[in-house]
């Protein structure tokens, strides 16, 4: 378990409209106002995109992701985290969970959604914290580490 230490800053409040991409918008906003680490949390609608559910092999040593087209407008609640990667840009990872009627999927939205009509944004600035995106060899994704670990 690696772990770090930090405190709440800033907090904002944001409303994305029709449109609007994830993970680009929320990536671009933590940039234009200097925040490098956050927890986010969204509630509101997805339109369009593309949604990470799973690993085609659990059992793979290469973990191949499965993507699934979201093929209609769905109610949306997210969680998720912004901190640097490698360049020092801060990266979002967030998962959704997205339901329809009676049918639901849950997954990373990392291949990119529209947001449908708007989404509503809470971003809690974590201040004080060295964790970092850096690729992981042995995953062939990104994964939070410490700046001083060595172990990405």
């Amino acid at each position: 378990m690696l772990t770090s230490q930090g405190s709440i800053g800033r907090v904002f409040v944001i409303r994305l409209e029709d449109g609007d991409a994830l993970p680009t918008c929320l990536e671009e906003f933590a940039r234009e106002n200097n925040v490098t680490r956050a927890l986010c949390a969204l509630v509101g609608g997805i339109g369009s995109g593309r949604l990470v559910v799973g690993p085609r092999d659990g059992d793979a040593e290469r973990i191949v992701p499965m993507v699934n087209p979201i093929g209609a407008v769905h109610e949306a609640a997210a969680i998720g985290t912004i901190f640097p990667g490698e360049d020092g840009q801060p990266k979002l990872h967030m998962h959704a969970a997205l339901g329809r009627g009676e049918s639901a999927t849950t997954g990373c939205i990392r291949q990119g959604v529209d947001i449908w009509k708007l989404a509503e944004v809470v971003v809690l600035e974590i201040e004080g914290s060295d964790m970092l995106r850096a690729v992981d060899p042995a995953f062939g994704f990104e994964v939070l580490t410490r700046k001083d670990s060595g172990d990405a």
